[in-house]
């Protein structure tokens, strides 16, 4: 426990210092988009690494924070502070409604209850021209600010987004360690044990799924003041896709291997320009490869890294003390 916290600490310390090694600019910006993706990341893991609940359609909560926040400030002049909590309520209650029902299904069921809620949502932001502006995109979103400080620029928007970020990070940590997170592990393994053990597993999954979706809510709300513009485009299928890749090769229940998977993949399109029509293969290569040789993901093999390059005699006294 000690450690994760330590380890918590020292990653705050370095996303502190990491705008010093850059002046701005195109750099800046992909830290940008990978403290968002690594916010994503964190609350699919939730679902998806600690209770096991798998989701193909996360994008969607993603897509209805931006858009619920974008719509009220760029069309009705709410304040973007007010606009982000109730995006993240809205979609709260959304997730609670919906996981009651969807989250009685199981395995490829329930992935395919979630792809479909996506593909509807995403099917909304295309018709809805009046209050979306469709394929077109919403416009005219405003920044947030604090006072006469604007978070405009890539420096600003880089110490918002982490900022947040890092709350994400804390959150999930504290609940890991918790006695809900003990329950959600236990519902990983068995839920079948879990329930002989007195969890109430159907409303813990709904807690936990409504949970995932609102800090994917209050991501996409900080996505579309970042912007300025949100279309339907970065919330469809294969954004959820690329999400369950960055929880998958990060490593599943880990809370810092969803910042390695995060970041692989926010560097990794910036990579592969030449053939970014077929990113999707790439991605579906990498899980399968990820699946094989590293179940346990980045995080992992890190660890697994870490006890090699231990000195051998601490290794001794460690294996024998096991």
């Amino acid at each position: 426990m000690k450690r994760d916290y330590l380890l918590f600490l020292l990653f705050t310390l370095v996303v502190l210092v990491a705008p010093l090694a850059f002046e701005g600019g195109y750099l800046l910006n992909v830290l940008v988009f990978m403290g968002i993706n690594t916010m994503l990341a964190v609350a699919l893991n939730l679902l998806l690494g600690f209770a096991g609940q798998i989701s193909l359609g996360h994008a969607a909560f993603f897509g209805l924070g931006a858009y619920i926040s974008g719509v009220l400030t760029a069309n009705h002049g709410v304040n973007p502070w007010v606009a982000l909590p109730i995006a993240a309520l809205s979609v709260g209650v959304i997730a609670f409604l919906l996981g009651f029902p969807i989250l009685k299904l199981k395995g490829h069921y329930l992935a395919m209850a979630t792809l479909g809620f996506g593909i509807i949502v995403f099917i909304v932001f295309n018709e809805t021209v009046e209050i979306t502006g469709g394929p077109s995109g919403l416009t005219g979103i405003p920044t947030m600010k604090i006072g006469a400080m604007e978070f405009q620029g890539e420096m600003k928007s880089y110490y918002l987004i982490w900022g947040f970020t890092l709350l994400t990070m804390l959150l999930s940590i504290n609940l890991d360690h918790s006695r809900i997170g003990r329950a959600l592990r236990a519902i990983h393994d068995s839920e079948v044990a879990s329930r002989v053990m007195g969890v109430n597993a159907r409303f813990l999954k709904v807690q936990v799924f409504t949970l995932s979706a609102v800090i994917s809510a209050v991501a996409g709300s900080l996505y579309a003041h970042t912007m300025t513009f949100v279309s339907p485009s970065s919330f469809g299928f294969n954004f959820s896709v690329e999400l369950v890749t960055m929880v998958i090769i990060g490593g599943l229940g880990s809370i810092f291997g969803s910042f390695l998977g995060a970041a692989l993949l926010t560097f990794l399109p910036e990579l592969l320009r030449v053939v970014q029509d077929y990113d999707i293969v790439v991605y579906g290569l990498l899980l399968i490869v990820m699946t094989m040789y590293m179940p346990k993901g980045l995080a992992g093999g890190v660890a697994s890294l870490a006890r090699l390059l231990r000195p051998a005699k601490k290794r001794t006294v460690d294996h024998a003390q096991g």
